[in-house]
């Protein structure tokens, strides 16, 4: 059933007061929230505040999850989301044998960083490999070479992997191969971005775009 529209009101020559003019919009307003089974507060609620940050990506503002990790890097160093304070981090979940999903993600946020120019340097890019038996610290290293020099790559255990994906609220899972080997990792191919104090400010799909995360990684470190 259609919504009806309503009617247009013209101020009365006998009756100059606006403010019952309004009493009967917002009447009418109630009432049709009754009819269509709408609340009120969505029918009235007001637009959004002029100037408010519109981000290119996916806001996830105040999102209750993704909210740290403390693991070893591809040199052996125990990482956390305070290391990379002062920087908008990029993390996402993959491995190095991964044919498509994490090399476009690893170009796309080196040439974000690139059109960011001198801000770009602030840009940091986090692969959590879903591939630890494979992906070797010096797997890691050599892979992330190939991209950009400042990536970081983190090496889960097992149990930490799976505890990770509880928190990032990712999947992953084996897809074995024609030999113990050759298997492969399907996984979540999504980026969490984190502003410049570590907060957890925008979720992204697989190939958003580099112009997009460089519009919103400047966004973030102006502060917003």
């Amino acid at each position: 059933m259609k919504a009806l529209s309503p009617p247009k009101y013209r101020r009365s020559p006998s009756d100059g007061s606006e403010a019952k003019v309004q009493r009967r919009r917002i009447a009418l307003v109630l009432g049709a929230s009754v009819l269509l089974g709408v609340p009120a507060a969505i029918l009235v609620q007001p637009k959004s505040k002029p100037g408010a940050t519109a981000f290119k990506l996916i806001d996830i503002t105040g999102a209750g999850y993704a909210r740290d990790f403390l693991l070893p890097d591809q040199d052996g160093l125990v990482r956390s989301l305070r290391d990379f304070k002062g920087d908008v981090t990029v993390v996402f979940f993959g491995f190095t044998q991964c044919p498509d999903v994490c090399p476009t993600t690893l170009t796309e946020i080196a040439k974000a960083k690139k059109l960011m120019g001198p801000d770009g340097a602030r840009l940091r890019a986090i692969l959590i490999t879903v591939d630890p038996d494979r992906d070797t610290p010096q797997v890691l290293k050599t892979y992330l070479a190939n991209f950009d020099p400042g990536f970081v790559a983190l090496r889960p255990s097992p149990d930490q992997l799976q505890q990770l994906a509880a928190e990032f609220k990712i999947y992953f899972r084996k897809s074995p191969g024609k030999t113990p080997t050759s298997y492969t990792m399907d996984h979540a191919a999504a980026n969490f971005v984190y502003d410049p104090r570590g907060r957890l400010r925008l979720y992204t799909r697989y190939a958003s775009g580099a112009e997009a995360l460089a519009s919103d990684a400047k966004l973030l470190l102006s502060g917003v």
